[in-house]
């Protein structure tokens, strides 16, 4: 038996059976991810549960800084239900970092909320790192993660 040929051998099958993407280059990538993050914002300040479930991962999941978690049903049927009216809901401009490994990316940014939720006001300022992933079909929205508010001597950094 040569050992050699069968670590080849699987080395080649193990290859052969990963997802073949689109060749798309880091900056391309840190491009299509930053735009489809502004987006994703977008829809939610219009509560656009559609955009919001073609972007988002089947799998997606929210962890918010007091511990609370939230699937991708939980925030479509918030939007769906149109519970919060967004006034703002937008990245700050020039916080958004886009940071991009493989078929992983990370966008960190902050982000001003304020509107009405069932009728009570918010708003606030908080910071955000949300995880895209690369699949068959276009980049997806997985995991996100959002700090408490900022305190209003925190929110202008």
């Amino acid at each position: 038996m040569n050992v050699h040929r069968t670590a080849v051998s699987l080395a080649v099958l193990a290859l052969a059976a990963r997802p073949v993407f689109a060749a798309e280059s880091a900056e391309e990538a840190r491009r299509t991810v930053a735009a489809l993050d502004v987006q994703y914002q977008e829809a939610v300040k219009r509560n656009d549960a559609a955009t919001m479930g073609r972007i988002m991962h089947d799998d997606f999941v929210l962890v918010l800084g007091n511990g609370k978690t939230f699937g991708r049903a939980d925030l479509l049927e918030e939007a769906a239900g149109r519970h919060i009216e967004y006034e703002r809901q937008d990245e700050d401009a020039g916080t958004q970092t886009v940071r991009v490994w493989g078929d992983t990316a990370v966008v960190t940014a902050r982000l001003w909320l304020k509107g009405k939720n069932r009728g009570e006001a918010f708003e606030r300022r908080l910071w955000f790192s949300d995880t895209y992933v690369r699949t068959p079909g276009g980049w997806r929205y997985a995991f996100g993660q959002a700090s408490l508010s900022l305190p209003a001597e925190g929110q202008n950094r």
